[in-house]
């Protein structure tokens, strides 16, 4: 242990929570900086979506080729020291992303982006693991808003970056910049989590059987997820028939959604329960995608995104929640076998929604993916109560 992580135990659990609040935000920022101009690159590389779809596929196949080595890297190394390496990595990268000139370099740098973000986001969570066993209640749900937040800030900079006719290589590179600043000046500030050596020599942990059902629910609330990131702003464009200017409007609605859904989750829960919650989370996704598939005007896809917003804000969250109570896991590898299965989801099925929308039109494509809304509602049925419970301890 250095110095600078004995300087780190003696900090109160609040400022270990805000310095680790800092670097979800730097996260949900710096992710949806890039996908608030996925319609402005797609321009630039004169993409169609299935070549679009094609190129997005490099991310998670970058992801899933270094889960393997994240894992080893964190039982030899402070999953602080990851986080940092991590983002620092994911910050350079998403500034070069501005300045691929062609599609090749693209789908390199998107691979690279699927590497980074692999580093910094399973150090990230597991450092909010850590300090989440310094609190006596939940506080993973403010974390994933605060990720949401982020993401709305972010998207929200992006729109004003298109209305201004911001070149992508600045924006990104700006954002590059500030991630890096920050990062610089918050490391100190996290929590020493001490490194895990692996006992099993396994590539990857998946969950077992009583966790499988948590696993599913996640894989199909986080496709649904990135599948808004990725394509939002090209369905409002090519669907609903608005300008290029303001293709970004159905992203930045959808963030404001899932945002104020994760800060509201918590009293949600309180209310109805975490089934019944998650129940009409998955109602919500379906409804509202397919409100926008079969009434593709303005106004009805902006409710629709707005209940498919609301729908995914806080699944993760309370999965995460109820994963914690496994007394077949430890929460950490619970917690990391769900998110494995989880990031699948979000990284591969996008994706696939290029393909999809090449033969069949992206009404179609958001059609299918709101099964997965459906799959939700229908999963939460086989929950055993005593994990559904809240957490309504106080701090």
């Amino acid at each position: 242990m250095t110095a600078t992580d004995k300087i780190t135990l003696a900090r109160t659990p609040k400022q270990l929570r805000l310095a680790n609040a800092i670097f979800f935000f730097l996260s949900g920022f710096g992710y949806s900086s890039w996908a608030s101009r996925i319609p402005t690159i797609k321009h630039q590389l004169h993409l169609n979506e299935a070549q679009l779809g094609g190129i997005l596929f490099a991310m998670p196949v970058g992801l899933l080729l270094t889960l393997p080595l994240t894992g080893k890297l964190l039982s030899k190394y402070s999953s602080r020291r990851i986080m940092f390496f991590g983002g620092l990595f994911f910050s350079v990268v998403l500034a070069c992303i501005g300045f691929a000139a062609n599609v090749w370099q693209l789908a390199l740098v998107l691979f690279c982006f699927g590497v980074s973000r692999n580093l910094f986001n399973i150090s990230v969570n597991a450092q909010a693991v850590a300090v989440q066993a310094l609190y006596e209640r939940s506080i993973m749900a403010n974390f994933h808003g605060i990720w949401s937040m982020a993401g709305f800030v972010g998207a929200a900079v992006g729109y004003f970056m298109v209305y201004y006719n911001v070149g992508t290589n600045y924006h990104l590179l700006g954002v590059s910049i500030l991630l890096v600043v920050f990062s610089l000046w918050f490391i100190k500030g996290t929590i020493y989590q001490a490194p895990v050596p692996q006992i099993k020599k396994k590539l990857f942990t998946l969950p077992d059987k009583s966790l499988l059902n948590f696993a599913l629910i996640c894989f199909a609330s986080m496709a649904c997820e990135n599948t808004m990131y990725d394509w939002s702003g090209i369905y409002f464009e090519k669907v609903i028939h608005v300008s290029k200017a303001t293709a970004t409007e159905g992203f930045v609605v959808y963030m404001i959604a899932m945002t104020l859904g994760r800060f509201v989750g918590d009293a949600g829960v309180n209310r109805l329960g975490i089934k019944n919650l998650l129940r009409f989370s998955g109602v919500f996704i379906c409804g509202g995608l397919l409100l926008a598939v079969l009434l593709p005007y303005t106004i009805t896809a902006i409710i629709g995104f707005i209940l498919v917003g609301l729908g995914v804000s806080c699944i993760v969250p309370m999965v995460f929640q109820m994963a914690g109570k496994s007394t077949t896991m430890s929460g950490g590898t619970a917690l990391a076998a769900i998110s494995s299965i989880g990031y699948l989801g979000f990284l591969i099925v996008p994706p696939f929604i290029g393909f999809i929308a090449q033969v069949a039109g992206l009404r179609v494509s958001f059609g299918l993916i709101s099964l997965l809304g459906a799959l939700v509602a229908v999963l939460v049925y086989k929950i055993k109560e005593d994990t559904a419970e809240p957490t309504n301890n106080p701090a």
